[in-house]
């Protein structure tokens, strides 16, 4: 149906591009620089407008002008990450699995590591379909390269297709979202939309407009090591104090037992020792009020456990991280009812199960640009059972083309 679809992902995924947390650069990565540089060259070769580089964001942006007779067309912008999740993405070597018959295991690679039915029921949904996988050794990068390839169609498709009428639609294609960083630096007023929407999804019908409002709590304990024989009333045990932490929040409300709209707390990570000890601590929920109570029982928790000591031993630094995109979005749903109608005239069902987790669209939203969540096909990201359905990613091309043809005829 589209025939650079496949070819401009297989190469996009062959490119590396992860993100790298402890860099201080924007982006994070030279690879994103270069990849991005990339997208620039081939924005311009299928005639998109105003394609530039952002250096001080690491955001590559163009434009498709209007082509419609009607002034109040609505513009829209489409927009994906370019960088991928810490785990192998070097030599990514991309296997196609056609006429799938959505029964069999599929071996990855020389068959160390498959796809089976067992452990992904969701393979039976691809029957007949062209799947493409990863050889076992690397992710895959659908996420969310196929987000890219498929806006990157899709603009060339309305390019060459002038008979269908839109408005301004704008694109960007970001770094550092795997990180959580990239839509910070963002520059909303100079994207100039009225709205978005990310293509960062998952399976076919997945249209996100709910996300946690999320929050970090990095934690140092500093405890007070003795000889264990004298250590009566002296030693103050620091890893003793970080099981007293966790022991101190509900211990239901964790990640591995919640679901749906259930909120959480989640520990990531806990090193140290008798004398120090650290802890880094997530905390979700769908709610803004339950979100702010979770917040205000860590620090409760903190406070009684330094009240029983001898100093105030337990610091902490607690900061929001993203919220809810619904605050905004529900504020005006005619961006999901056009999404909605676009779907059903592509004979998709909508998928509108809230987000357990975020999106790009979380902190662009509260910007200023609303903007949910549309599918781009992958499944079992950021690792090495990753694929994606050629065909899921031509239906999501189908819906990039059908929101901006329907935008304009609403208009």
């Amino acid at each position: 149906m589209y025939e650079n679809l496949v070819p401009r992902f297989i190469k996009y995924v062959k490119t590396e591009t992860r993100s790298n947390p402890e860099s201080t650069t924007i982006p994070s990565t030279e690879t994103q620089v270069a990849f991005a540089q990339e997208l620039v060259k081939e924005l311009k070769e299928i005639g998109m407008s105003d394609v530039r580089y952002n250096d001080k964001n690491g955001f590559v942006t163009a434009e498709l002008p209007s082509n419609s007779d009607k002034e109040n067309v609505r513009s829209i912008g489409f927009i994906a990450h370019m960088d991928t999740a810490d785990f192998n993405a070097v030599d990514v070597a991309p296997q196609m699995i056609e006429n799938y018959d959505g029964e069999s295991d599929i071996n990855l690679g020389d068959g160390t590591y498959k796809l089976t039915v067992k452990d992904f029921p969701n393979l039976a949904n691809y029957k007949g379909q062209t799947l493409i996988t990863t050889d076992g050794t690397t992710l895959l990068g659908a996420d969310d390269k196929a987000g890219i390839a498929e806006i990157m169609t899709g603009m060339e498709t309305l390019i060459n297709s002038p008979e269908i009428k839109h408005g301004k639609v704008k694109v960007a294609f970001g770094p550092d979202e795997e990180i959580g960083t990239g839509a910070d630096h963002f520059d909303v007023e100079d994207f100039g939309v009225d709205f978005a929407f990310t293509m960062d999804g998952g399976p076919v019908g997945e249209l996100q407009f709910e996300t946690f409002s999320a929050a970090q709590a990095d934690i140092t304990i500093h405890g007070k090591n003795v000889h264990p024989g004298t250590a009566k009333n002296t030693m103050v045990n620091a890893l003793q104090l970080a099981i007293d932490f966790q022991n101190a929040l509900p211990q239901e409300e964790v990640p591995e037992k919640t679901e749906g709209y259930e909120g959480f707390f989640h520990l990531l990570a806990l090193n140290g020792s008798v004398e120090e000890a650290t802890m880094q601590y997530i905390i979700r929920d769908h709610d803004r009020e339950k979100f702010e109570a979770r917040k205000a029982l860590m620090e409760q928790v903190q406070k009684d456990l330094n009240a029983k000591l001898d100093s105030d031993r337990i610091e902490m630094k607690l900061f929001d991280q993203y919220y809810n995109m619904r605050e905004v979005i529900e504020k005006d749903m005619s961006i999901i009812d056009l999404a909605k109608e676009a779907f059903v005239n592509l004979g998709i069902e909508p998928n509108t199960q809230p987000v357990r987790g975020g999106t790009d669209g979380s902190k662009l939203s509260q910007m200023g640009l609303p903007t949910p969540n549309i599918f781009a096909g992958g499944e079992n990201m950021h690792g090495r059972f990753e694929f994606v359905a050629v065909e899921s990613m031509e239906k999501a091309t189908d819906v990039v083309v059908e929101i901006a043809k329907l935008n304009e005829a609403n208009a």
